[in-house]
């Protein structure tokens, strides 16, 4: 059950959106900023889909896991990554030049590319600047550079961090806006702290102010079918129907490890008075989703009484919530901390949640949990609590 799923309807349509891009889709080439929660299968989607959609369609692509070392700079694993990339361009027996003979140029492929300056010293103190070798890049091999950076929000956790997104925009500003550019710069971002990923395109100090965020395509029914179609394979594993597999896979957060987990939780079919497949899957798939939140309610819990209050009023809407600064929301958790709250108390509280990555800005002084898995196992918990104090 370790088979890789592929996605190449979506990432075919996600290549054509970025490289041929449609009235609706032109703002995609100021940035196109992709946060879900962890395990949904991001990075294995954006690898073994997307990258090669974009190459098939004769897209060069630089990209980058910043959380590939979690130790080194992100900017050095950006600079390392494309300078890596350039030196592919210019050897003429690499691989990426071979494929660009068969999509792109003959002639590019046979010589390479040349450059004006010296690679190493790309992106460094004094060197040629990110935005001038990207340029360069596509003006001799003629053709779309699209730049991915996986786990991102990584980048501002340094202040040259910061500026390497900042020479990204530039490279972007420098190459797109020509008239008669042979190409343009896309820049992708990824992540799993949607709170940062989110602030990166919402707050006015970040390099890609403005540019397009939205949530990570999770997989669905099509996944579980796939799934238990190897499953039924083995007629001792007790396979249990599509619908109770979906729903069960949904509770979960859509999370493939977590359903996979489900799965092998399931009692053999000729296990002595066991349930049905259909029966003891949902059952499995509650507790597990159960522990699955545990972890992240228990980062609210561990921020004190004022932090649970705050993402209570949060988490009990379906929609953005706003106000949570008001003097209304300061009366309300004063009333169910049995304490005084002033105004000026909530700002820390709401930066540590935003911070642990279970609550994000969603808009000017809007807010929403950044896990709607999170968020529905919260409000059953409190519902229940609440029931039971009545």
């Amino acid at each position: 059950m370790t088979d890789i799923y592929k996605r190449p309807d979506l990432a075919k349509d996600m290549a054509r959106q970025l490289l041929d891009p449609g009235p609706l889709d032109e703002g995609l080439r100021s940035g196109l900023f992709l946060s879900g929660q962890r395990r949904t299968g991001k990075t294995t989607f954006l690898i073994n889909d997307l990258v090669p959609a974009l190459e098939e369609a004769g897209a060069l692509v630089i990209y980058v896991d910043l959380w590939s070392d979690v130790s080194a700079n992100p900017s050095d694993l950006i600079r390392a990554a494309v300078r890596e990339k350039l030196r592919q361009v210019q050897t003429p027996t690499s691989g990426l030049l071979q494929r660009l003979k068969r999509i792109n140029s003959a002639e590019l492929a046979a010589y390479g590319v040349s450059f004006s300056f010296n690679l190493d010293t790309v992106g460094q103190s004094g060197g040629v600047t990110l935005a001038a070798a990207l340029t360069e890049l596509v003006d001799q091999a003629r053709l779309n550079v699209v730049f991915i950076v996986d786990e991102v929000q990584h980048a501002i956790t340094t202040e040259d961090g910061q500026s390497m997104l900042f020479a990204l925009k530039a490279a972007r500003d420098a190459i797109n806006p020509r008239p008669d550019t042979p190409g343009r710069f896309l820049f992708i971002g990824t992540g799993s702290h949607r709170a940062h990923v989110n602030e990166l395109v919402a707050r006015r100090n970040q390099a890609f102010t403005g540019a397009t965020s939205l949530p990570y395509p999770v997989l669905g029914e099509q996944y579980v079918a796939h799934l238990l179609a190897r499953l039924s394979k083995d007629p001792a594993f007790p396979t249990p129907s599509l619908p109770v597999a979906s729903a069960a896979f949904t509770a979960l957060g859509c999370r493939p490890e977590e359903m996979l987990k489900a799965l092998r939780n399931l009692p053999a079919s000729d296990a002595e008075g066991s349930a049905p497949p259909d029966v003891a899957l949902p059952l499995i798939a509650k507790t597990l989703r159960s522990s699955a939140a545990d972890l992240e309610i228990s980062k609210v819990e561990n921020l004190g009484p004022l932090a649970v209050a705050v993402f209570d009023r949060v988490a009990s809407k379906d929609q953005d919530v706003q106000g949570i600064f008001s003097r209304e929301a300061a009366a309300d958790y004063s009333s169910a901390l049995g304490r005084t709250v002033r105004v000026e108390d909530v700002q820390p509280v709401a930066n540590a949640l935003m911070s642990e990555n279970v609550i994000m800005r969603s808009g000017h002084g809007s807010y929403s949990v950044s896990d709607p898995f999170v968020r529905d196992i919260w409000r059953e918990r409190r519902g229940l609590e609440r029931r039971l104090s009545e």
